[in-house]
């Protein structure tokens, strides 16, 4: 069995346009997709909105840059992730199919493993 990471990726805005039976409506679809997941599912969080990161560089001749705020402005941004276990990348990509994203969709890579 393999691990891999999926990286839900998102527009903060139709969130923070939602009602809260919206909101609702997809935590619970969330819920559901654990059920789904079971076993496969080895952790998972959302995260806070990215306004509320922090990004730190280091540049080439080692001075370290902090600024807040994500890497790199975008529409859709990391607004959390599940790492799962499955046999193989298909088996990964079938469950991750049933992550519920409205407002984006999610990235599937696989943990690199260090033996």
């Amino acid at each position: 069995m393999s691990k891999y990471l999926v990286l839900l990726y998102e527009d903060e805005a139709g969130y923070a346009a939602a009602s809260q039976e919206e909101l609702g409506a997809i935590y619970q679809e969330h819920v559901t997709f654990q059920e789904i997941a079971g076993a496969a599912r080895l952790g998972g969080e959302a995260l806070q909105p990215s306004g509320t990161a922090t990004s730190i560089r280091k540049g080439a001749g080692g001075e370290v840059t902090v600024t807040d705020g994500p890497f790199a402005e975008a529409k859709e941004v990391l607004g959390g992730y599940y790492l799962l276990e499955a046999p193989d990348l298909d088996a990964a990509i079938a469950l991750a199919k049933q992550v519920p994203t409205p407002f984006g969709g999610v990235e599937v890579r696989p943990i690199m493993a260090f033996e």
